[in-house]
């Protein structure tokens, strides 16, 4: 599997590029924002889907161009899913930035795989920064958007944060092998077993 960043908006968030290596289709992963960015790191790449790890603004900028000049799916948990359509609902209004996404094409569950070549991702589903939040899991590698930093996790306290939710999505990344790669929503990459270590948020034995 192969995972290329781009660093993207105006939160500096991480969209990620991920494809099999071997000239299969790819998935883009939170299209922040500089659509003509990710189009050109795509190099003509069928794009087997856009994955939201969840619906705030900063993740979903690029959206509309990606998913409408690709053909690709936009894909998002159920619990996030209703608010793309709006500003208020993508937490954009907060910050004055008029973003919203596509409706979504598919909405995902807890377990559910998402795949493109040989690449399979698993759904875990992690409450606590919205509702519908994911990580996507699988090769060793864990897309973890604003669930999980290297040091920290994501805010709870914009509307739909919750504290008690986060904690338990943290338990759940925390039984995940040490040498798992995390790739974040923001901020540098880390691994499992560094959290482990450094992390204040993970629980300790």
């Amino acid at each position: 599997m192969r995972i290329h960043r781009l660093t993207l908006g105006p939160l500096d968030t991480n969209c990620w590029i991920v494809d099999d290596g071997a000239g299969g289709p790819a998935l883009v992963i939170d299209p922040a924002g500089e659509p003509g960015a990710i189009l050109g790191a795509l190099d003509g790449a069928r794009v087997a889907a856009v994955v939201l790890t969840h619906g705030h603004f900063d993740h979903i900028g690029a959206a509309h161009e990606v998913c409408e000049t690709t053909g690709a799916p936009l894909v998002v948990h159920g619990a996030d899913a209703e608010g793309l359509t709006s500003p208020v609902g993508t937490g954009g209004a907060m910050f004055g930035f008029d973003v919203t996404a596509p409706a979504a094409d598919r909405v995902l569950v807890d377990g559910d795989t998402i795949e493109a070549g040989s690449v399979a991702l698993e759904v875990l589903h992690t409450p606590g920064h919205t509702p519908g939040s994911i990580c996507l899991f699988g090769g060793g590698h864990l897309l973890s958007g604003d669930t999980l930093f290297a040091g920290s996790i994501g805010r709870t306290d914009f509307p739909g944060g919750d504290m008690p939710a986060m904690r338990r999505s943290i338990a759940r990344l925390a039984s995940l092998p040490d040498d798992t790669r995390v790739h974040p929503g923001h901020g540098p990459e880390t691994t499992i077993g560094r959290e482990r270590r450094v992390n204040p948020f993970f629980p300790r034995a």
